[in-house]
């Protein structure tokens, strides 16, 4: 391997949208400044590590998507080890320490980290460090920051082991003299809040984060008036803090201007593990009211012409751009209004001290810097510490430096969590914030993360429509707020809406951005099937839904479907079907009140509906949320899931329906059960694992 045996440790990391890889990379810096060298690798790259003959310590990083599998990049690893020929003491030479990344929003917390962990262990490998599971619910950094600082004693203690097993006093006496931490001038910096200009002492010094303070230049910065605290304005005790900030990222990119004279890729080119079509919007309708809270919007888009092909439950991905007036104004800011339609060539600096730089994927080595802007970077992401830390040197003025340089630190965490990462802040929101913040154009390609397609289940049935994709949304609204200074839509479901205005309002006559006339506007799409979520394969198995709001969306397919097959196969049995719905209001924000299409022709068997904001006149007030009306079903749903061997779906929103619908089935199979609720609890895990209690949620 590359790294010196004697000081060296595997650093591997599993990531599927760069914040595994970000971590690892935080590793990789910081190691050099405990006497340590990460030999650090994508795990997916196989051919340049072994664990089966490694001798030093692993640490790994390991993220989770999707409903709880391991990333794309970890797919080959974790079949490899998962190999049921591979004998219990496999890796009884390994010692490893795992930091997980998930969301407890999720169902499988962490299922990515604790798939590989487990494993590992089943195959003798032993812990030289904890594992650590970070929540991105809550901020990943309130587990990963702490996970770090414990990593470097266990580290040196792993190494230490390993070489009195080897008989290597030498190097026992050399690794013992540094079993104490590093000192943290090596590694952050300690800043005054009473100094007032801070410069690094020269090239060398900032390569390594150690910050010069002349005690005798020292001037107080004028106290805030504003005693609360805010996005721009600290107070004790932060404000008088020494602080703790990350290591300064190396600077990796080089971007060049090359003229107005060329051709930006193909948006396929950008979606590397899928095919891509371009299909036409051919309707769209307003599911809600004018005056309800949210607007829903079901759009259906003619697929007809392309081999795109899908199941009832399956969800799809649409590739949409940043909001154009918002990269204009990003452009205005950054002082490159002019060169926006001018092609920029992305290359690795030569001289970079970043360990393997490559160009980040999603950026073409060549294209407008518009494109960039518009198709590849997500401009409304929440900025991450790392790149608060690089900002920390692009800004001139005194007190807006001092307030980034808090706002990464340790001890700036709280404020982080409140007026950044909570309140949504994105990268425009911090350049308002801090007008004298002036980055250049390879900080954003650095650190801003990959534009995502934006992911939606189908409500549709090919066989019932064939050709033809139907999806439903509500508008996303993030109203303004003292961080953020305007309202904003949702990324995608705002491009949308402006997309298919004029076929909600053909009155206007509406004309698309080149003039055309809407019927050539199409979007992008890809599909991503969804191995679990689908109707069971035998008919005659009764299921019940749970869809409240737009979360009835999936569930619109799976009727469709069933009326299709019924029609069709007139000789079969089909088992009962329950769909439980609700809304705010029945006059308002009723999705689909042609639900009672298929109670009638007999598809849905049992409707049951409940309105959260419609005032009641009777004595007993009714249920007023789809958890609530379940209950009142208990024997029903006992029946279906233990007698009947029935299915159970629940879509929506996972924080404030599918958890209580969660509680209450457990509560319902303790009931009609007479057992305890870990018995009923133990139930419902079980139905999970039988792949008969299925999710499609989000947070």
């Amino acid at each position: 391997m590359c790294c010196n045996s004697k000081r060296r440790f595997l650093l591997l990391y599993a990531t599927q949208k760069g914040q595994a890889k970000a971590i690892a990379e935080e590793i990789w810096q910081q190691a050099g400044a405990h006497g340590l060298e990460a030999d650090m690798h994508c795990i997916s790259e196989m051919d340049k590590y072994n664990l089966e003959t490694e001798k030093d310590p692993v640490v790994i990083v390991i993220s989770t998507t999707g409903t709880g599998d391991p990333p794309d990049t970890a797919r080959k690893f974790v079949k490899k080890i998962q190999d049921t020929t591979l004998p219990p003491d496999h890796f009884a030479h390994l010692q490893y320490g795992l930091l997980g990344l998930g969301d407890s929003e999720y169902m499988f917390f962490c299922n990515g980290g604790k798939t590989v962990d487990r494993r590992l262990q089943e195959l003798g490998a032993q812990h030289f460090y904890d594992t650590g599971l970070a929540d991105d619910c809550v901020g990943l950094e309130l587990v990963v920051d702490p996970w770090i600082d414990g990593l470097w004693l266990a580290l040196k203690e792993a190494l230490l082991l390993q070489k009195e097993k080897e008989g290597m006093n030498n190097v026992v006496d050399a690794v013992t003299s540094s079993l104490s931490p590093a000192p943290h001038v090596a590694h952050e910096l300690n800043l005054s809040s009473e100094v007032q200009n801070l410069k690094l002492e020269d090239e060398g010094a900032r390569s390594s984060d150690v910050l010069s303070q002349k005690p005798d230049d020292i001037n107080l910065l004028t106290p805030a008036r504003n005693t609360e605290p805010s996005l721009v304005n600290s107070v004790p005790p932060v404000s008088q803090s020494a602080l703790n900030i990350p290591t300064l990222p190396p600077e990796y990119i080089e971007v060049q201007f090359q003229g107005t004279h060329g051709k930006n890729p193909h948006l396929s080119s950008l979606i590397s593990e899928e095919t891509t079509f371009e299909v036409p919007v051919t309707k769209a309708v307003q599911l809600t009211r004018e005056d309800a809270i949210k607007t829903a919007l079901l759009l259906e888009l003619d697929i007809s012409d392309t081999v795109f092909d899908y199941q009832p439950g399956d969800a799809f991905c649409v590739i949409c751009p940043n909001n154009a007036k918002e990269v204009e104004e990003l452009l205005h800011i950054l002082g490159l209004s002019e060169k926006g339609d001018e092609f920029v060539c992305v290359k690795v600096k030569q001289d970079t001290k970043k360990k393997g730089a490559s160009r980040p994927q999603h950026i073409p080595e060549r294209s407008t810097l518009k494109f960039i802007l518009t198709w590849c970077l997500e401009i409304r992401a929440v900025p991450k510490k790392a790149f608060l830390r690089a900002l920390v040197e692009c800004t001139s003025d005194a007190r807006e430096k001092r307030r980034l340089q808090e706002l990464c630190s340790r001890q700036g965490a709280s404020d982080y969590m409140r007026f950044i990462r909570d309140s949504n802040v994105c990268f425009l929101d911090l350049l308002h914030a801090f007008p004298s913040c002036k980055p250049s154009l390879n900080l954003l390609i650095e650190h801003l993360p990959k534009l995502q397609a934006r992911s939606y289940s189908v409500s549709s049935s090919n066989l019932y429509q064939p050709g033809k994709l139907r999806f439903v949304f509500n508008i996303v609204e993030f109203p303004a707020c003292p961080t953020r200074p305007v309202s904003r839509k949702g990324v995608c479901t705002g491009w949308l809406a402006e997309l298919v205005a004029p076929l909600l309002h053909p009155n206007k006559n509406t004309l698309d951005t080149k003039g055309e006339s809407f019927s050539t506007a199409k979007i992008p799409i890809f599909p991503r099937p969804n191995n679990t979520f689908h109707l069971p394969a035998d008919p005659s198995v009764p299921f019940i839904m749970v869809g409240p709001g737009t979360g009835i969306s999936p569930f619109i397919g799976f009727l469709q479907h069933r009326q299709k097959l019924r029609e069709q196969h007139t000789d079969w049995e089909f088992g009962e079907t329950w769909l439980f719905f609700g809304c705010r209001h029945q006059d308002r924000d009723y999705l689909f009140k042609q639900l009672r299409c298929f109670l009638e022709n007999g598809t849905l068997t049992h409707l049951k509906v409940c309105f959260s904001r419609d005032s009641s006149t009777a004595e007993v007030a009714p249920p007023k949320y789809v958890q609530d009306i379940i209950r009142l079903y208990a024997k029903e749903v006992a029946r279906v899931l233990l007698e009947e061997k029935g299915y159970f779906y629940i879509c929506g929103d996972k924080k404030h329906m599918a958890d209580g619908v969660s509680d209450a089935v457990v509560d319902i199979l303790s009931m009609e059960m007479e057992a305890d609720k870990l018995e009923a609890m133990k139930i419902l895990a079980m139905l999970r694992e039988e792949r008969r209690y299925l999710q499609d949620v989000w947070s």
